[in-house]
């Protein structure tokens, strides 16, 4: 497989084409953005982490049932991918309160939910990623009814299968970030990543945030949060 033209570059990663029409090849950045792009930084390392880590979930979940574009892990930054058209939401999985949801409802962080809380967001930065509802998502087109309901079903299953992963590792889950694509024969796969930059992981002890909230909100030890996720998993 060859890599060719870069087709896009995103805040966190850049895609490229290859000589294979149904697959592309995602290379992960050390850029740190956050707030939509008003905070921009570097996090030394985090490109390897998220692209090892992304690969390690994604594997451990398609073991479990869940279709996902990996194909390859081709170096520690670089990975090959299934070729989909990203369905332009964001689906966030909620087991405790936490960043925005705190904010909303007046709850303090780390409140337990009842049962997981699921969110969309129409996947424009443009627009700063609003939240929607089903009504929205139908009424525009963004998904189908179908699509949407495969949609919250995929992501409340995956929200089970890594709850109950992480806590093997003694890390707590407290939210996370999906998006899925759909491939040339419209089947729906879950795509971009899984790692310290699209999940909010708490040490299930002590409950120091290993993720990216260090460099949201400049706490500090950023490196080394995200290179002890990977020490978790093994991987380092």
């Amino acid at each position: 497989m060859q890599k060719k033209e870069l087709l896009y570059e995103g805040k966190a990663k850049k895609v490229y084409r290859t000589d294979d029409p149904g697959l592309y090849i995602v290379s992960y950045k050390d850029d740190a953005t956050a707030f939509n792009g008003l905070k921009k930084g570097t996090i030394v390392g985090k490109g390897v982490v998220n692209n090892q880590m992304s690969n390690y979930m994604f594997r451990l979940l398609e073991k479990q049932g869940i279709p996902t574009h990996y194909v390859e892990e081709l170096n520690e930054r670089e990975t090959a991918v299934k070729r989909v058209s990203i369905i332009p939401l964001e689906v966030i999985v909620r087991n405790k309160a936490a960043g925005s949801l705190s904010k909303r409802l007046g709850l303090p962080e780390g409140t337990g939910l009842k049962s997981p809380v699921l969110e969309f967001s129409y996947k424009n930065d443009e627009l700063g990623d609003p939240m929607v509802n089903d009504y929205h998502i139908l009424a525009v087109e963004l998904a189908t009814r179908e699509e949407l309901d495969q949609i919250a079903e995929m992501s409340l299953n995956i929200n089970r299968l890594m709850v109950d992963f992480f806590k093997t590792v003694d890390v707590d889950l407290i939210d996370f970030k999906l998006e899925f694509g759909k491939t040339s024969d419209g089947e729906i796969i879950l795509a971009d990543e899984i790692s310290p930059d699209t999940c909010r992981f708490w040490d299930g002890t002590t409950g120091e945030k290993l993720d990216k909230d260090r460099f949201r909100r400049d706490m500090g030890g950023v490196e080394e949060a995200y290179a002890e996720m990977m020490r978790r998993l093994g991987l380092k």
